[in-house]
């Protein structure tokens, strides 16, 4: 049954609804910005017992948590005979396709014939037999691959095959026939939708908040595998990440800084349609007078990709110039993000600035957040188009953010823009507003007009609303337009997506001699 447009499966990793913030608060902005829309939330989570922190409203008819991490689904038994054979064989075809290019293998091919065993229940158990792990070791130790000179051993196989099967295991779930598959980010959230479009025909919608695939390559700069299984996830990530931008019927960007890299990693121009964020106005009011103490605030989750580090290096230099200065840190602690914050008490402690910096955990006025400082500021190494960024702005701040993602695009001549990871510009920046309040004034006015001219909620919701039913056939394609002016595009000096800027310390580089 073809899709009206008013049944939406929006495919989620490790937000909404069970975390708070960011991406989150775009999808629930989305649920209830449209109460005619009846919307599934297929969320991918960890163990799957992750508890709901958003009330949902009553047009989610369904909510699945699909646990990547939990008991291992499907049946137990193994494939035997002409199954075990036909396996091995898509397998193979699946991994060549992933470390070796020359090979010819298409990976959209294998990756389908993964999902049709998937949705039999059969692929977990086929992942974890030696079948699979006699594969992966034979392909990886193939003398013309760069790969094979790291000597990856068993227990590397072992450790990879365990990722790939955790990470393929959204290939079984299940999208109806008659629904829109909405993946809100790149990556695994693409899986359900690019099978249900592959043997369903279901409309295939992609939004990208942060770069996915550049956060993978950032997050594995960290991490304790062996380099050749980091070869085989980057190497699995980038081309799912490809095949998503490449067979996504649209893609909505939430800035151009995300267009002009899934232009690069395959997705054609035509298919692409920025839609910004967008925040109600009313609902992040002009704060009226600057604290009475100058104060830094700070608005998100406690997390490495926000660079808190930087921030409070900045503060300690501000703090030296400034001695009155306050910085206020709002936001929780996800999960396992406990030693991270140990590590930024750790580090105030190292500067002398403890005394200054609170820590004021999640709280449900945001606005009396931003209202709070002096000089509202994002010291991110990655986003989207953040919405910490644009509620601060309605609410008349100055802002001063890093130079990352939409940031930019968000702030234009409203805000100060630096590079991200240089404590010692932000706190220059930070300064220099503190102590000119007339500057100041002027810069949150500007903000404030910025975001009623351009990035209101009306605005965004009112054109996912249009795309729905235009995915669906009950609505004409927008005609494209000029959004930009290439000449005029600072992001046109990007190169390389997918390594240039990652490639200094070795983790994007050659991926056992797959680099692109």
């Amino acid at each position: 049954m073809p899709s009206s447009g008013r049944h939406v499966t929006m495919l989620t990793e490790g937000t909404y609804p069970h975390i708070h913030g960011g991406v989150s608060t775009w999808c629930d902005q989305l649920v209830r910005g449209m109460p005619e829309v009846d919307f599934q939330v297929v969320a991918l989570t960890g163990s799957g017992r992750e508890p709901v922190t958003w009330e949902l409203p009553a047009n989610v008819y369904r909510h699945t948590a699909f646990a990547l991490w939990g008991p291992q689904p499907g049946r137990r038994r193994p494939l035997l005979g002409k199954e075990r054979r036909r396996f091995t064989d898509t397998y193979e075809r699946f991994l060549l396709a992933l470390l070796d290019p020359e090979s010819g293998c298409d990976f959209a091919s294998a990756l389908y014939g993964l999902a049709e065993l998937a949705r039999a229940g059969r692929l977990s158990a086929a992942l974890r037999s030696e079948a699979a792990l006699k594969s992966l070791m034979w392909i990886w130790s193939m003398p013309h691959l760069a790969l094979s000179r790291a000597r990856p051993t068993v227990h590397d196989a072992l450790t990879a095959t365990d990722l790939l099967e955790h990470a393929l295991r959204p290939l079984a779930a299940r999208i109806p026939a008659d629904s829109v598959a909405h993946a809100v980010s790149s990556g695994l959230a693409t899986l359900p939708a690019l099978a249900a479009q592959h043997f369903d025909q279901v409309p295939f919608l992609l939004t990208e908040h942060g770069i996915y695939l550049r956060e993978r390559y950032l997050g594995y700069r960290t991490a304790q595998q062996s380099w050749p299984v980091k070869a085989v996830l980057l190497s699995f990530y980038r081309e799912l990440n490809t095949l998503g931008y490449r067979k996504a019927d649209l893609i909505t960007p939430c800035n151009q800084y995300n267009r002009r890299w899934e232009e690069r990693g395959g997705a054609p121009s035509e298919r692409i349609r920025t839609v910004y964020n967008g925040v109600d106005p009313d609902l992040f009011p002009h704060a009226g007078p600057d604290p009475a103490i100058p104060t830094l605030s700070w608005c998100g989750r406690i997390d490495p990709i926000k660079d808190l580090e930087t921030l409070i290096r900045a503060y300690a230099i501000v703090r030296a110039e400034l001695p009155d200065t306050r910085l206020r840190l709002y936001g929780g602690v996800p999960a396992g993000g406990q030693d991270y914050k140990t590590r930024l008490e750790k580090l105030a402690a190292e500067l002398g600035v403890t005394d200054g910096i609170s820590y004021e955990g999640r709280v449900t006025d945001v606005a009396s957040a931003y209202a709070s400082g002096s000089v509202v500021m994002l010291s991110s190494i990655s986003e989207g188009f953040p919405f910490s960024l644009i509620e601060a702005m309605s609410c008349g701040r100055a802002t001063v953010s890093t130079d990352v993602g939409g940031v930019r695009e968000a702030a234009g001549d409203a805000g100060l823009v630096v590079p991200p990871r240089e404590p010692a510009v932000m706190a220059e920046a930070a300064i220099g507003l503190l102590r000119d309040p007339a500057r100041r004034t002027e810069l949150g006015a500007a903000a404030r007009q910025r975001v009623i001219d351009k990035f209101t909620l009306h605005r965004s919701v009112d054109g996912f609303r249009r795309i729905y039913r235009e995915l669906a056939g009950h609505l004409e394609p927008e005609p494209a337009r000029a959004e930009f002016r290439p000449e005029d595009d600072w992001t046109l000096q990007l190169a390389a997506p997918w390594y240039r800027e990652l490639s200094h310390d070795g983790a994007a580089g050659t991926l056992g001699g797959v680099a692109r």
